[in-house]
Parts: structure tokens; C-alpha cells; sequence
């Protein structure tokens, strides 16, 4: 070998968003001028800078190179020791090429970020928000998540009420609202919540929202209900009061003294009574679907699983909610099963299939539109295909190879959130449009990136 190398620590503590210095000393054993390149290699390779990336020595000489260790604050920059290496490969003799080796110990940090999804709930009897919690740290996140409000007026449900996250992760969780009393008449009211979210040994990061709590019945009909029964109090006291006499002309029946013997008429013998026989209906045939050669009822064919399908259920069950469902088309495999409101549609599984298509349908936002980006460059559809609440939205083909690298989707009212999942990129995190701003009724999941392929989407409204 005509190379000596040493790193200078061999191992070193960095935190995640800082810097630290590693040297790297090299001395050339060889009887021949040479120049060395050097590239690092490992998890750390990224974040790893070689100052100068090259360096010529004379025989018997020694020198030295700097190795800027840079690794970002995010979920990549894995907590704990990753061990690296810098390939030292020579001019003159390659076959010397030579990989010293050590080790970078990133210390954790933990950063948690929570929204609701909507803001602002609405309902008579219950409110439905979901809390999204992103696990922007390098090691998992543990906690819990709690509901408080002023004065004891709003009882929760929440599940699940713990939550796991690992590094670059996120998690939905559903709470349900339920008012302590019920407003029968009057005008709505703004029910200000919160939700926190409560780690062990740390401050709990706590999220508001408002509740819009309607009344069950409009004023008009207590207005009216108060006249109608004014009413009939007023008809009864009258009753009462103008009550009318009622007299009986009847008179008592006097028994006769004698009871007078009266004779029988006998019935003449050429005369007879009048009969009356009732005609003679035949029954109506009988028909069996199994025996006998009738025709049998044909069967009503069940509606197929759609998107649609799936949100009507869920408006029969909420009227005044809003709801999104939606289900993906997998290459070799077909339509999922409808998923709604923040669950997973297709698989998180790097050996999956990629989504060819999508179908979607909302409730409660006035209907909905979108488009596809396929891995074959370009939008799908041009104009964006749409749909009014309760119908099905397709975008993408089936059928043909052509998987999707991206999507877009928008509602006409509110607010639309995504999350996607590439294969080996993981989940995105979550992102809404604002709703404030007119052209941003939509929100794009996924890349433009035609080597990457969508496997999995989450979608709420």
C-alpha cells in the first residue's frame, strides 16, 4: 500500500441543524507523485463535505483534509451512532484505494406539530373535528391527547386517545364532541374547544378550535308552538265556563196489568224464504320462484361499493357534515374498498402496487373536482374533471399501466386536505389549500417527478 490515512476523532457527537470538524491526515508511502480523490460514503454521505475534494502529495510527505459533518435538523438525520467512510482512491495507483472509517453520534431533538382538520366544527348534537399530529423529530414521538374548554360545557371522546409516531410520520385522531346541554330553540352558538397534546416531561402543545353548536328546532316553531298551545288552554277554559245543559225527554215505560196471549202466524208452504247464496270467486293463481313453472321475482342487484356509495352513508347519518371518500385503483389488483375521512386508501408497502386511478365523492362541501399527473408525463385530464356532492369523480385510467405520480383534488366550500405516500419516500405530511384566497380551491399530493410512483392517499374535508 503507498497510503497511510488517520481521522482525527474517530468518532464525534454533532446536534441535528449544527456542524462539526473532522481531519482527515494522509501520507504518501509511495516513491511516486500522487494525487488523491476522496468522496464519502454511508447514510451520512449527504451530509458530509471534503474541503479540499482533492490533494497531491509528494513522496514521504503528510497532509490534511477537512470533513464538514453537517446534518440537517429533520427526521432524516436518524438519532444515535451512523458510521461513515471516505473513499480515498488514488491516480497513479487505484488498486491502493483505501476507505477509513468512524462513526457520528447525532443527539435527538423532538419537534410536534398539530392542526385541526377543519378548525371549525358544526352540528346539533355532536361535533366531529380530527386532529393531525406530525412527528417532525428524529426519534419516536409517545403522547396522549386530552380535551379541556371553559366551564365544564363540552364532554369528549377520543380515539385513540395514545399515540405512537415515528420520525417523519404523522397520525389522525378523531374526537367527538357532545354538548353537557342540549339547545333545543334559539340561535347557534360558539363553542370554543381545545386539544392538547401531552408528552411526558414537556409542555403540552395545545390546539383551538370552535364549535358551532345549532339549535334542534328553529325559533319560528317555538314561536308557533306557544300560540298553538295558548290555544287549546284558551278552547278548554271555555268549555268550562259556557258548559251546555243537557236535558232527557225520555219516559219511563208502564207494565201492562194483563199480558194478552197473541196468536202465531204460521208460514205459507208455497212461499219459501228467499235465500241468499254469496258468488263464487276463483283464488287468484299462486307463483313460486322455485317449483311449479311460475315466474319468479328477480332480485334486486346490490349498488357497487363506489366512493359515492360510501358518502351517502355517511350524509344519511350527519346531514349538516362535511365528508369526503374515496378509493384508488392498484395496478394488477383493481378498486380498494371506500376509505373516508383521513383513512389510508391503498398501501404504505414498497412492494405494492402503483395507483392507476382515483375515485372521490364529498358531502356537505358542494361538490368536488380533480386531476391526475401520469408517470408518462402530464396531466390526465384537461379540463379537470368534477362532481356535484354525493356523485363519484374519476380521474387517472384503469387498466392500462399508466400509474400516477401525483393528484390534485378541490371542493367548492371550505377547506380540502392530503397527505400521499411515494413509494420509498414515505408519507408527505399533511397540507390544506387556503380557502381564503380564490384561486387555491385545491390541493396537489403526490410529485411531478415521473420516476416516482403513488401508493397510498389520505384525504379529508
Amino acid at each position: 500500500m503507498s497510503l497511510w490515512t488517520s481521522l482525527e476523532p474517530p468518532s464525534a457527537t454533532v446536534d441535528a441543524g449544527s456542524s462539526t470538524i473532522v481531519r482527515l491526515r494522509l501520507r504518501n508511502t509511495g516513491d511516486v507523485v500522487d494525487e488523491y480523490r476522496f468522496t464519502p460514503v454511508g447514510d451520512l454521505a449527504p451530509y458530509i463535505t471534503v474541503e479540499p475534494p482533492t490533494l497531491r502529495l509528494y513522496p514521504g510527505t503528510v497532509d490534511t483534509v477537512q470533513l464538514t459533518v453537517a446534518p440537517p435538523r429533520t427526521p432524516d438525520a436518524t438519532a444515535g451512532p451512523n458510521p461513515y467512510g471516505v473513499q480515498v482512491v488514488p491516480t497513479e495507483n487505484p488498486e491502493a484505494t483505501t476507505v477509513p472509517e468512524g462513526n457520528i453520534t447525532i443527539t435527538p431533538f423532538t419537534e410536534v406539530r398539530a392542526e385541526l382538520v377543519p378548525h371549525t366544527v358544526k352540528g346539533r348534537f355532536r361535533g366531529r373535528p380530527k386532529l393531525a399530529v406530525d412527528n417532525l423529530g428524529n426519534t419516536k414521538l409517545t403522547a396522549s391527547i386530552v380535551g379541556t374548554d371553559n366551564g365544564d360545557q363540552i364532554a369528549y371522546e377520543i380515539h385513540p386517545a395514545n399515540v405512537q409516531i415515528e420520525p417523519g410520520r404523522a397520525a389522525f385522531v378523531k374526537a367527538t364532541l357532545r354538548p353537557q346541554r342540549i339547545t333545543w330553540f334559539g340561535r347557534k352558538e360558539n363553542r370554543p374547544f381545545r386539544l392538547a397534546v401531552q408528552r411526558s416531561g414537556a409542555t403540552p402543545l395545545d390546539v383551538d378550535g370552535t364549535w358551532v353548536q345549532r339549535g334542534v328546532l328553529p325559533r319560528f316553531l317555538a314561536t308557533f308552538l306557544g300560540l298553538l298551545v295558548g290555544l287549546v288552554v284558551a278552547a278548554v277554559a271555555l268549555w268550562f265556563a259556557y258548559k251546555p245543559q243537557v236535558g232527557s225527554l225520555a219516559q219511563p215505560k208502564v207494565e201492562q196489568a194483563v199480558a194478552t196471549t197473541l196468536p202465531t202466524p204460521t208460514p205459507s208452504l208455497t212461499t219459501p224464504p228467499p235465500t241468499t247464496q254469496a258468488p263464487t270467486t276463483p283464488p287468484p293463481p299462486t307463483t313460486s320462484g322455485t317449483s311449479g313453472g311460475g315466474a319468479s321475482t328477480p332480485k334486486k342487484k346490490a349498488p357497487p361499493a363506489t366512493a359515492a356509495t360510501a358518502v351517502k352513508k355517511l350524509a344519511a347519518n350527519d346531514p349538516t357534515g362535511r365528508h369526503i371518500c374515496y378509493r384508488v385503483y392498484v395496478a394488477d389488483k383493481g378498486w380498494t374498498k371506500p376509505s373516508c375521512d383521513g383513512v389510508t386508501a391503498g398501501s404504505t408497502d414498497d412492494d405494492s402496487g402503483t395507483i392507476e386511478a382515483l375515485n372521490v365523492a364529498v358531502s356537505g362541501v358542494g361538490g368536488t373536482s380533480g386531476n391526475a399527473y401520469r408517470q408518462d408525463g402530464g396531466w390526465n385530464n384537461v379540463p379537470w374533471k368534477g362532481a356535484d356532492d354525493e356523485a363519484d369523480m374519476y380521474v387517472g385510467t384503469t387498466g392500462k399501466g399508466l400509474g400516477l405520480s401525483g393528484f390534485a383534488v378541490g371542493v367548492k366550500t371550505g377547506d380540502v386536505c392530503r397527505n400521499a405516500y411515494l413509494r420509498g419516500g414515505g408519507w408527505g405530511g399533511v397540507s390544506c389549500n387556503d380557502p381564503t384566497q380564490s384561486n387555491q380551491n385545491w390541493i396537489f399530493g403526490g410529485t411531478t417527478d415521473e420516476t416516482k410512483s403513488l401508493t397510498a392517499v389520505r384525504l379529508t374535508v
